[in-house]
């Protein structure tokens, strides 16, 4: 490529008069291009290949760190997708009905009635009757009811359970449907 400046190209007819001029770029540009294209494949090979870094790496340490930073929005992710993710199932019943024998059985009653608990099998919900409802409060208690709160003394799979069978029971009891049990919050 020379360095003739002021070169017409000629394409005047072909453009409203407007001529065209070939100068070249300015070397300290075509320079600073090549230097990019050179950092660009350097900083790939290195990023990817050298320190094994990617985003699918980086993301289980980013998410745990938010979770330590916002400890409350991550409880509220997890619940809202507990509570997507939910079904009663015929074996998360059963190993609910288990647990609820050994550990819900004393103040729910045998067949949820209610004892010093309130019952599960009437339409009469005092915390309210929805999926998210009955997660919130097998998860949190009621401490200023008497019920504590199970999230530390149960898992995660093991409230699910105690929830499906509670609800599969009531559903029974009360001829509503799961998607009823879905909806907004019937109680305080």
């Amino acid at each position: 490529m020379s360095k003739d400046t002021n070169e017409l190209l000629g394409h005047a007819d072909e453009a409203d008069g407007i001529e065209e001029y070939d100068n070249p770029l300015p070397d300290w540009w075509v320079g600073l291009f090549w230097i990019t294209i050179i950092w660009a494949v350097g900083y790939t090979v290195h990023y990817h290949f050298i320190a094994d870094r990617s985003q699918v790496n980086d993301l289980p340490m980013e998410m745990a760190a938010a979770e330590a930073r916002w400890p409350e929005e991550a409880a509220a992710e997890a619940m809202a997708a507990a509570v997507a993710d939910f079904s009663v199932t015929p074996s998360l019943v059963e190993a609910g009905e288990a647990i609820y024998n050994t550990q819900c059985i004393a103040c729910h009653g045998a067949n949820l009635e209610g004892t010093i608990g309130p019952s599960f099998i009437d339409d009469e919900w005092i915390h309210g009757g929805t999926v998210r409802d009955v997660f919130r409060v097998i998860r949190e208690g009621v401490p200023e009811k008497g019920m504590v709160p199970w999230e530390g003394l149960l898992t995660a799979q093991q409230i699910n359970e105690v929830t499906a069978f509670v609800l599969q029971r009531h559903m029974d009891a009360t001829g509503r449907t799961m998607d009823d049990l879905r909806g907004e919050s019937g109680g305080d």
